[in-house]
């Protein structure tokens, strides 16, 4: 028995921030931020686009993708941290506008990592018999957990959702190998406290210390793909697209080179859409699978590195 993806779908809010959007809010410029971030601009979720609405119209394109009604879903698993609930949770929200029922639904919160755990998690739930299809959906709004005033959070984040269905297959190995770690040491270098009664103020806001989150995350993505590689038996030069999680032009590029790919083999979103968090992977895995480049029977690794410190990868053959 093994996994596959069956089908993909993102959302994307309608309001744009640009970086000269930005050069009104705080102390920067769009020359500061593209060369440190690769970033040009971002969505930004309105309040009527919540987690769970974004999630939900990232599903419907998922399922209408892979051909299947929401009553063939076996479970809903949701990477956010920036529900609108504490309980119930995203991922029940959802399935209540998709008309699911009677199936397990669950958050699970890894921040900008969480796609790669419920992955992680979906393939584990079908390969144990559990259930035939998972909708899996990453669905973020940390735009509006930055503090409006901090020029190094308030640059880096956007909003949006990106879901796959996950489902199993006799015949075709989708999943060649998954990968997930963490390192709780690092936490108070990456944090966002949950907000006091009376909303976000400066012990709230999402705090990052941007250089060593930025270190860490080479050695930390260096390392796991090169691990989830020769855990499936696969050379570099097998790989025909990287689709990293969207933080860092950079981090992206040092991660390109350590597998020995050409940036024409990478996906990146990030110049439009800046970092969504744990909608980063699906959605640019959606984007490169609408426009052509990703075909089926091509290899992909996926990978992420967020908060907690968590991280986590998927080598899959689409």
């Amino acid at each position: 028995m093994f996994t596959r993806i069956l089908g993909t779908g993102g959302y994307l809010p309608e309001q744009i921030r640009t970086n000269a959007d930005l050069e009104k809010m705080v102390d920067t410029s769009d020359e500061w931020i593209v060369e440190r971030t690769g970033i040009r601009e971002r969505r930004i979720a309105s309040a009527s686009e919540t987690a769970a609405f974004m999630g939900a119209e990232a599903a419907k394109q998922a399922l209408e993708d892979a051909g299947l009604e929401a009553s063939e879903v076996g479970a809903v698993i949701v990477a956010t941290t920036s529900g609108t609930n504490a309980f119930p949770s995203t991922a029940c929200e959802i399935a209540l506008k998709l008309g699911i029922t009677a199936v397990p639904a669950f958050d699970v919160a890894a921040a900008c990592a969480g796609f790669s755990y419920a992955y992680a998690m979906a393939h584990q739930m079908i390969l144990t018999g559990m259930c035939q299809n998972v909708l899996v959906v990453g669905s973020d709004l940390l735009s509006h957990a930055c503090d409006p005033h901090d020029r190094t959070t308030i640059i880096l984040f956007g909003d949006g959702a990106g879901a796959v269905v996950l489902g199993r297959s006799e015949t075709e190995q989708g999943t060649l190998a998954v990968r997930l770690s963490s390192d709780p040491s690092c936490a108070p270098l990456l944090k966002l406290p949950f907000p006091e009664r009376g909303g976000f103020n400066d012990e709230s806001w999402l705090y990052m210390k941007g250089n060593d989150v930025f270190r860490h995350a080479v050695v930390c993505l260096s390392k796991l793909v090169t691990e989830t590689l020769e855990m499936a038996h696969v050379a570099p030069e097998e790989l025909d697209f990287l689709v990293p999680h969207q933080a860092n032009l950079r981090i992206i590029a040092a991660t390109a080179k350590r597998l020995r790919l050409d940036m024409s083999q990478v996906i990146v979103t990030l110049d439009r859409q800046g970092n969504t968090s744990s909608a980063s992977v699906p959605l640019a895995l959606d984007e490169g699978i609408r426009t052509g480049r990703i075909k089926r029977g091509d290899v992909l690794l996926l990978e992420s590195f967020g908060g907690g410190f968590a991280w986590g990868s998927a080598l899959i053959r689409y």
